[in-house]
């Protein structure tokens, strides 16, 4: 059976040394998610752990052509017979089960089984197209700049660089030179990473999105019952011969296969079919009921906090808290620092420093910050002396071609002549 959903483990691994470049919310769709629906989509497929998928009764069709037959057409129960005291009295032996008048009898037709795998295939890859988007767009920018550095403190006081779990941890002398070019990437990319951050944004968007849409999409190939399903299944006491789910993954159901008899007359052939895949349809799609609410509210909740945050970057006590979140070990940043970096951010570039503080060791983050502040004072610096010089050079410039009767030489001091 662990052969079987060998191919979803590597979604289900949990490494906390990865380098992020989305959040835990996104992890749940393209991660979580998407690896539920693989499972389910291997279970509804797979006959081995389930036998066949219909089995019919009939006296004198070939059982084979008859299961064939009602698999892959439709096979229905009777609304008037979904009545669990008719089953206590006898009356009927299974849910939905019983004579019906054509045309006149409401019968409800149950299709969706033959499409389950395909549809929870397609669904699967629906929660991975918006990681697949944002991993295009972002083109391991983090990771190129900060593999390595968040586990820096193993090789701090050794020196030298180390390899552990697979992993290259650069020694102290390359840390240098990586954390010198985080500096000057975070510096470069002040003026021409406007879209980073808001196409991250986007794809938390399309998470949302895409969430309401498969709870729609879900609730359509149900027959309109999905919304419904998990409040059944609360209510449900499951005592009785008939629970609530029968309702929508009925286990027993009637078919009708039709043939010309000897004499040329189309001759009616009833036919009760067991649905052994029903059995695995109502728990996968239980607990897809509860899955798609958890994800829902998760996703809401991220997107409401993507946006505050779109509001509250500049704010310097927020930044406190959140780079305190995002890098743990790097203590209270130095006010003064921490805004001077903020005020020249962004938003795109605000999230671009998130994902640093997230994917490097807080003693060389709070180094980044220091290096890009001291750069900025040293820029600014510069900026007044060309200022200076450019001043003293235009007041040169007047004077020189000012009318000699407008100048008076007890205004100007001597040294502006020289």
């Amino acid at each position: 059976m662990l052969g079987t959903f060998k191919a979803v483990a590597p979604y289900l691994k949990f490494n906390p040394k990865k380098v992020a470049i989305d959040n835990g919310v996104f992890k749940l769709h393209y991660r979580w998610t998407f690896a539920i629906l693989m499972v389910a989509t291997i279970l509804v497929s797979s006959r081995q752990y389930i036998g066949e998928h219909i089995k019919c009764i009939s006296d004198t069709i070939n059982q084979h052509v008859i299961e064939s037959f009602c698999f892959f057409t439709t096979t229905f129960t009777v609304g008037k017979h979904m009545n669990e005291s008719s089953l206590k009295s006898g009356a009927i032996p299974h849910p939905g089960v019983g004579p019906y008048v054509q045309e006149v009898d409401e019968v409800k037709h149950h299709a969706y089984y033959q499409w389950v795998p395909f549809v929870l295939f397609g669904q699967a890859l629906m929660f991975y197209l918006p990681h697949l988007l944002w991993k295009s767009w972002e083109k391991k920018r983090i990771y190129n700049l900060v593999n390595g550095l968040k586990m820096i403190g193993i090789t701090r006081h050794i020196g030298k660089a180390m390899t552990v779990g697979g992993r290259d941890i650069p020694s102290m002398i390359e840390t240098d030179t990586r954390v010198n070019d985080i500096k000057e990437s975070f510096k470069n990319r002040l003026s021409c990473n406007e879209f980073w951050g808001g196409k991250l944004v986007l794809c938390e968007v399309l998470n949302l999105a895409n969430i309401v849409l498969q709870i729609y999409i879900t609730n359509k190939f149900l027959g309109g019952q999905f919304l419904r399903l998990g409040l059944w299944f609360l209510r449900e006491d499951w005592q009785g011969p008939m629970d609530s789910l029968d309702i929508v993954f009925p286990k027993v159901t009637k078919c009708e296969f039709h043939k010309f008899g000897p004499s040329g007359s189309i001759q009616n052939h009833d036919t009760l079919c067991v649905m052994a895949l029903n059995v695995i349809n109502e728990k996968i799609y239980v607990f897809l009921w509860f899955w798609f609410l958890i994800v829902l509210i998760a996703s809401t909740a991220a997107v409401i906090w993507r946006f505050f945050t779109l509001f509250c970057y500049r704010s310097l006590r927020f930044n406190q808290f959140i780079f305190k979140y995002a890098s743990p070990s790097a203590g209270r940043l130095d006010s003064d620092i921490l805004e001077a970096v903020i005020r020249k951010c962004n938003f795109a570039n605000w999230m671009f420093l998130y994902f640093l503080a997230s994917n490097m060791a807080g003693f060389l983050f709070r180094k980044v910050l220091e290096m890009i502040v001291l750069d900025f004072n040293l820029k600014l610096r510069n900026d007044e002396a060309v200022d200076n010089e450019a001043n003293k050079q235009k007041m040169r410039e007047e004077i020189k071609y000012r009318p000699i009767d407008e100048v008076d030489g007890a205004l100007i001091p001597k040294e502006k002549l020289k």
